[in-house]
């Protein structure tokens, strides 16, 4: 029963994934481990401090607007959408009338998408007042 579990033709890889999931475990718990070990705690003093001449520190929340994840978000969307269109711009001949229509169907879902974030608002800044 073991012989035929060492001979299957994908046994290399499923151990190769082991391998790999341990060894990132490992070192993930390691790097964690000494993070923890070495790291200043009592930083937010020196964080505090006025460096050289400079003006007194002030505390700012930490807040960042959910525009610029939002924006990000956007950008990674139609990009890789556009991306798609280069392996069909090359086999575009081969592709014929149907590989045009299903880039036309493509387009235009991509354009409803554009046009319901554009209606939402989500492609306006606004600023932190």
């Amino acid at each position: 029963m073991t012989h035929m579990v060492v001979d299957h033709p994908y046994f290399g890889a499923f151990m190769l994934l082991l391998i790999t999931f341990g060894a990132f475990s490992a070192t993930l718990f390691a790097a964690r481990f000494v993070s923890r070990k070495l790291a200043r705690l009592d930083t937010e003093k020196l964080k505090l401090t006025i460096y050289e001449c400079g003006p007194e520190v002030t505390k700012q929340p930490n807040t960042i607007s959910a525009q610029f994840y939002l924006f990000a978000l956007l950008f990674i969307l139609f990009d890789v959408e556009i991306i798609f269109m280069f392996p069909w711009a090359i086999d575009f001949k081969v592709l014929g009338w149907f590989g045009f229509a299903e880039m036309i169907l493509f387009i235009l879902l991509l354009a409803i998408g554009f046009i319901y974030a554009w209606k939402k608002g989500a492609l306006e800044w606004h600023s932190i007042k």
